[in-house]
């Protein structure tokens, strides 16, 4: 009978062990050492929200497992956000959230030891935010120290890594929705900024142009690049919170062949807004690499107009790259992933000897 009772309670500590074998505590979202990357809104700092596609997270924690509590805004009632999780440097996993309440188990059965922890938002503004609650750990070290370069991005659905990932979603299967081939984490803009050894941020929305968006979306880019959110909320973002070396801007897809003075004013007036946001950064012109040659001849004597008259007023911090490329593999023929590594190479390369990096 002893053995029995010594038995049963060495079984019930081994069951309470595995229960919880890391010990795990509850980490609040406005803790200093969680890293945030991306135009968050930190209105509620134990509840900060993100809309934009490609802003991310950064954890270092110690034990062999991690959670999150994540909330979805889950508009329409039905869409649901995609995030991207990287743990020590390995190949990303592509994960679908699936309420409006999520805790997503982001590792586990590690070594006790220190762990890296980067998640990505997937979707974009218009999939709605995703709001960071907190993390569970046994210990939430201080972050890595952030890369000193920094990138933007503007552009459209392209940039935001619109119908490239169909790895588990094929294009038109049954039930699919628009924003399943969502994948910002391997789109053009962060694979670059990952090659240069830089920090990032994604400004872009999906149909979205200069001076005409397709889809009957009613916003235009320059009205909303001083948002948080880029597709409908309010909030003004403060620029002093992030100041890139370079701006690559990518417009023009959805504006189509255009009157060559309406678009080439627009575009100057919209560079010159972006120089008073970023004094010294470098801004940089780009074909669309889903333009046909009619569309990318276009937008190669657009750009290059608009470079010289801003250099006549005396504008010279400017750059331009027309892609080789057509890239329409993916989605809705978009660039597929394959096509956003390419696109990314001949940017890298680009920015490499332009910026003597």
């Amino acid at each position: 009978m002893k053995n029995f009772f010594l038995i049963l309670v060495l079984g019930m500590m081994a069951f309470v062990g595995q229960a919880n074998p890391a010990k795990n505590k509850f980490y609040t979202a406005d803790h200093r050492y969680i890293q945030y990357t991306g135009r968050f809104d930190f209105s509620n700092r134990q509840g900060p929200k993100v809309w934009a596609s490609g802003a991310y997270v950064v954890i270092r924690f110690k034990g062999p497992s991690c959670t999150v509590q994540l909330n979805d805004e889950m508009l329409w009632g039905t869409v649901h956000n995609y995030i991207e999780v990287i743990v020590d440097g390995q190949p990303a996993r592509r994960l679908q959230l699936k309420g409006r309440e999520n805790t997503v188990e982001l590792a586990k059965n590690l070594s006790p030891d220190a762990h890296t922890l980067l998640i990505c938002k997937d979707t974009e503004a218009e999939n709605g935010y995703v709001q960071l609650l907190g993390f569970s750990c046994q210990e939430l070290l201080p972050p890595p120290v952030k890369a000193k370069r920094k990138l933007e991005f503007i552009g459209d659905s392209i940039t935001c890594g619109f119908g490239a990932d169909e790895n588990v979603v094929k294009c038109g299967a049954p039930n699919a929705q628009w924003y399943d081939q969502h994948n910002a984490w391997m789109a053009y803009g962060p694979t670059t900024a990952r090659d240069l050894n830089a920090q990032w941020h994604l400004s872009s929305v999906s149909g979205i142009g200069l001076i005409h968006s397709c889809c009957d979306k009613q916003i235009l880019m320059p009205q909303v690049f001083d948002k948080i959110s880029m597709a409908k909320d309010s909030l003004k973002w403060n620029f002093a919170n992030y100041q890139p070396d370079v701006v690559t801007v990518c417009l023009g897809q959805n504006d189509g062949v255009q009157d060559s003075a309406k678009f080439c004013n627009a575009y100057v007036g919209f560079a010159k807004t972006l120089r008073g946001y970023y004094p010294k950064a470098k801004l940089v012109f780009l074909t669309s690499p889903m333009a046909d040659q009619t569309l990318k001849a276009a937008l190669i004597k657009y750009i290059t107009a608009v470079r010289a008259t801003l250099s006549r007023e005396g504008e010279r911090n400017t750059g331009s790259y027309f892609f080789v490329k057509r890239s329409i593999k993916g989605c809705s023929s978009h660039p597929s992933m394959a096509e956003q590594q390419e696109i990314a190479q001949e940017l890298t390369a680009y920015l490499k000897k332009e910026m003597k990096w």
